[in-house]
Parts: structure tokens; C-alpha cells; sequence
């Protein structure tokens, strides 16, 4: 039986009379990158923000890596999240240091007892896994948008994170780069042996990362499996328009 590494049951939340999440189950299978598909405002972010603590649901259960997240202290919740990899939109790179000094910051704040040797190490050999080695030393000013996304996946990955939480990865980028980015999320799974889910309206991305797709509309997963399986049998007809809408054939 495939182990589970994310199970969400009957997971609720409102924000005072508008109901966002009304009773999803969801799971994460290790080894797996999953796609969450659905428009703006439809609560895929609250479903992430509740996976790492930063919003407690109103019902259901959110179990991460064995731990029912809601029910964590300070210290043990602070564990969990190191555990957890998220790329953010916008890289969340911090403009006044280097590519270095990012990198360095998550690792030096969190890992004890590193030499300046296994620190440079490191983070060398994460940006050659990006395909970015010549950037160690560039300011985030210098580097262009697909830059930056490799930059920040390559800094999340530094403290080897079990899942990998992708927030909208090819936002705001041309149509080369975003594949170059997809290629990416998949070749982090196979090098670094994450579970992943990946939030996203693009279906082009969802197509090319994800083994499963999960379309969240109206608070309520409405198709979940292969890609092709969501779009060719959906019985909901807002899925297939939702395909219509955004899909390039890649």
C-alpha cells in the first residue's frame, strides 16, 4: 500500500459568512507531484496555508507526515515546516544579498555545526542542480524571472525538504521559460525524491508536472486523477470550460 504523506478529511473554512473549503479530502502519496488546479479565490492557497499551520480549519482533519497539524506546539509545528519546501510566486529572494547569501541564510538559521566548506559545497551543488552555477555571486537585480524561480526552488531545497510546496511556479513567465521551469519540478522530484504539490491555473504545467490533478471550484474538489481522465470524464461542465479557457497544447 502506498504510503501517505498528506491526508486532508472533511476539511472545512470560512472567513465569516464566505465558505472557502467545504469538506475536501485530499491525499498526497509519497513520491507523487500533485496538481491542484482552480481559478482565483477558489481556496487552493488557504488549503497550503492550513498544510503548514498559518491558518487552523474550522472542521476535518489535515495530517502531515503522520501529524495532525492543528494540534501542534510552537516547537513541534517548527519541526514539521522544515520538513516542508515552499517555492513561493515571486522567488521571495532577498534583493540586498547575493544568490550566496541567499542560499545561506535558511541553512546557517537552521542547521548547526556546518563548516564554511560544507556550506559553500551545498550550495554549490544546488545551484548546479538548477543549472545555475555562475550565479552564486549575482545579485537577485541580475538575474530574469525564470532565474529567480530556479534560485528560490534551489534554496528550498537546501534543508532537504520531504514535500515540496510549488506556489503558482510559471507566473509571470514567457512560454519557453515556463516549460524550462515544469521540466524542473520534475527533475526535482526524481533527483531529491520529493512529494510535491502544485498549485497552479496554468494546465500546461499541470499536464507536464503532476502524475495526479485535483480541480478545487466552489470550495469542493470537483475531478481528481490523471489529467486526461479529469477533462475527458468530468461530469462537471465548469471543468471542462475551465479546460477550454486556458489550455495550450504543449
Amino acid at each position: 500500500m502506498e504510503e501517505k504523506v498528506v491526508e486532508i478529511e472533511g476539511l472545512k473554512k470560512s472567513f465569516g459568512d464566505l465558505d472557502v473549503l467545504k469538506g475536501v479530502d485530499l491525499d498526497l502519496y509519497k513520491g507523487e507531484n500533485l496538481v491542484v488546479l482552480g481559478k482565483s479565490g477558489s481556496g487552493k492557497s488557504v488549503l497550503i496555508k492550513i498544510m503548514v499551520g498559518l491558518l487552523r480549519q474550522d472542521e476535518g482533519s489535515m495530517r502531515v507526515l503522520g501529524q495532525e497539524v492543528s494540534t501542534l506546539k510552537t516547537k513541534a509545528l517548527n519541526e514539521l515546516r522544515l520538513k516542508i519546501g515552499f517555492s513561493f510566486q515571486n522567488s521571495a529572494l532577498y534583493d540586498s544579498m547575493t544568490v550566496r547569501e541567499n542560499m545561506e541564510f535558511p541553512l546557517v538559521r537552521n542547521v548547526k555545526n556546518l563548516t564554511r566548506g560544507e556550506i559553500t559545497k551545498k550550495i554549490e551543488e544546488l545551484l548546479d542542480s538548477v543549472g545555475l552555477p555562475q550565479s552564486i555571486n549575482q545579485m537577485p537585480s541580475e538575474l530574469s524571472g525564470g532565474q529567480k524561480k530556479r534560485i528560490g526552488v534551489a534554496r528550498t531545497l537546501i534543508l532537504n525538504p520531504e514535500i515540496m510546496l510549488y506556489d503558482e511556479p510559471t507566473a509571470g513567465l514567457d512560454p519557453i521559460t515556463c516549460m524550462d521551469i515544469n521540466n524542473l519540478i520534475v527533475q526535482v522530484r526524481e533527483q531529491y525524491n520529493t512529494s510535491s504539490i502544485v498549485i497552479t491555473h496554468d494546465l500546461t504545467c499541470a499536464k507536464v508536472t503532476g502524475d495526479r490533478q485535483a480541480v478545487l471550484l466552489d470550495g469542493q474538489f470537483k475531478a481528481i486523477g490523471s489529467f486526461d481522465d479529469v477533462f475527458a470524464h468530468a461530469k462537471d461542465g465548469r471543468v471542462k470550460s475551465f479546460y477550454d479557457y486556458n489550455f495550450i497544447d504543449s
